[in-house]
């Protein structure tokens, strides 16, 4: 599934969240990657839970100073035919409720000075609005917890198009969520105020994969295509 979606949308950048895997070497991390990409980033998981990686080509983007979190991977984004640079995150959120207000704490402390642009992205297995969900089973604590963090950081969501929830249980009546998203603060979502993200298909997954792609047109030759799985 992984290497079908990555042949169809060109990605440059990639981030996989829950690969299971407490190793990856760069064999492992060219096949992951359906061999398309040169360079990797990878936070181990503990025990068979969790676990990030991150995977990009060298021609497109450069990507360096690498910090690996309890939660997180992010490095310093570079994009080579116009030397823009950013700070790039990917998260894995836990599942467990004991865990998730340390997570959120862990996304406050990754906040960059306010000049830096930064794009935040991944599963953070939380919400922040009652209508991420297609039932009332919430938690109004945790809702408001991660509303507050995105706050505090300066974030905004960038619009998923053309799908409500990113999860769901595969029951016959199915619990959905909106777990999966992209953030990013004023400074990057100005500089790139003509990307967009869409949802790709999730029929070989419980979670659907995100493309956050630059719109073609006028003034826009090329593309960057960054996907999240």
């Amino acid at each position: 599934m992984v290497h079908e979606t990555l042949r169809i949308t060109q990605a440059q950048v990639v981030c996989l969240q829950e690969t299971k895997l407490q190793q990856i070497d760069s064999a492992l991390a060219s096949f992951l990657g359906a061999y398309r990409f040169d360079k990797f980033f990878y936070k181990p998981a503990r025990g068979t839970n969790g676990g990030i990686l991150m995977l990009w080509k060298d021609s497109f983007v450069e990507l360096q100073n690498c910090k690996i979190g309890r939660y997180s991977v992010s490095a310093d984004a570079t994009i080579r035919h116009c030397a823009t640079s950013f700070k790039l995150t990917t998260v894995y959120g836990p599942s467990h409720a004991a865990e998730k207000e340390i997570f959120m704490r862990h996304i406050r402390n990754l906040k960059p000075a306010d000049d830096t642009k930064w794009l935040l992205l991944g599963d953070f297995n939380l919400m922040y609005e009652a209508r991420d969900k297609n039932n009332n089973n919430l938690n109004l604590r945790l809702i408001r917890q991660f509303r507050n963090t995105i706050n505090r950081c300066e974030l905004k969501e960038i619009h998923l198009q053309n799908r409500k929830y990113t999860w769901s249980n595969e029951r016959r009546y199915p619990t959905l969520v909106r777990l999966d998203r992209v953030f990013c603060n004023q400074s990057w979502g100005l500089h790139f105020e003509n990307h967009a993200l869409h949802a790709l298909s999730s029929s070989h997954s419980d979670h659907c994969p995100l493309l956050l792609y630059k719109q073609e047109g006028p003034r826009r030759p090329t593309p960057f295509r960054f996907e999240n799985i």
